[in-house]
């Protein structure tokens, strides 16, 4: 089993070992980073440490040799706009985005700082960039998925619930718009080899995930694919207490649904996303241009189950499964 605990806060970044300190006089570089979800929240306070810890590994620390701006726009456009917005004019050296609706408003009002971004699923779609291997603009960063990967997450769920019989993907197309040109196939071809019925399930506030979610209660075999993005993140709390009360296995993207009480998750290591995150910063700041960073698919896979929350469902999780996984919950 693996856990990982985080501390946050920008404070305590003085404490970490560095590897360059700024010369006496130098001026403090500043970062900008227009972040998803609330402050509060633990996801979001995961992110920033991993962030704002492997840019002190490399010399920056809020303070000392860097200035930290940081914004959270939580699960909404309006704020990521005006956050994007607020950010720009104070022409920070370069800007993480967290995620699609944070790196669209940066878009929209900068084609001259540089905007390292993460959690962006289809940028070339989105227009971000020209090519992953040649972004061409201001903007590089990380992908946090593939469109390949939703066949994993039908896989994984059929695999702890046989008895699964129709799959709802639950995603919000304003946040997230390359869910269903990109995965909705993949998905679609999963789903005949898998024998089980797709159903799109598109929603934009708790009530909608709410009927989605109890609509699919009202016949046995129902499961559920939490899609990617900052809004089912913000919302995840609705999602898992509607699957536990309706008795509904539910496979997400993110660990952190796992950890609050979801059944099992597949995707990206979002640790280790950040940390790579800071080391394009890093090279920004020491002046080289996006331009020559490519933008990267992701590397590393974990897979998170909740043993508690299984037995809760009736469901027993394979032993292969267990062998496998990189974390299981008691």
């Amino acid at each position: 089993m693996r856990r990982r605990e985080f501390t946050a806060g920008l404070g305590s970044a003085a404490a970490w070992p560095v590897v360059v300190l700024a010369q006496q006089g130098q001026r403090l570089r500043r970062i900008g980073m227009l972040m998803a979800l609330e402050e509060a929240d633990p996801e979001a306070k995961a992110h920033l440490y991993t962030f704002t810890k492997g840019l002190a590994e490399l010399g920056w620390i809020n303070g000392r040799t860097a200035r930290m701006e940081v914004r959270w726009a939580g699960d909404s456009v309006e704020r990521a706009r005006m956050y994007a917005k607020e950010l720009v004019e104070l022409q920070p050296d370069v800007i993480l985005a967290d995620s699609t609706p944070q790196a669209a408003a940066l878009h929209q009002v900068t084609r001259i700082i540089p905007v390292v971004f993460v959690l962006v699923a289809d940028p070339v779609g989105m227009g971000l960039i020209a090519g992953l291997p040649r972004p061409g603009g201001n903007f590089t960063g990380f992908v946090p998925h593939e469109p390949a990967m939703a066949r994993k997450w039908l896989e994984l769920l059929t695999e702890v619930a046989p008895g699964v019989k129709r799959v709802a993907i639950i995603f919000n197309p304003d946040t997230t718009p390359y869910i269903e040109p990109e995965y909705l196939p993949q998905l679609e071809a999963a789903a005949r080899f898998f024998k089980v019925t797709l159903l799109s399930a598109p929603v934009r506030s708790d009530a909608e995930i709410e009927s989605v979610i109890t609509s699919l209660a009202r016949d046995p075999g129902g499961g559920i694919i939490a899609a990617p993005g900052s809004f089912m993140n913000a919302h995840r709390s609705i999602v898992i207490s509607l699957s536990a009360r309706n008795n509904i296995p539910a496979v997400y993207t993110s660990p952190i649904y796992v950890r609050d009480g979801g059944l099992l998750s597949y995707g990206t290591d979002l640790e280790d996303t950040f940390r790579r995150a800071a080391l394009y910063v890093d090279r920004i700041l020491r002046g080289t241009s996006p331009v020559e960073l490519p933008v990267q698919l992701p590397v590393k896979f974990e897979t998170i189950v909740n043993l508690k929350t299984a037995k809760a469902l009736g469901l027993t999780i394979p032993e292969t499964l267990l062998a496998t996984a990189d974390e299981v919950i008691q």
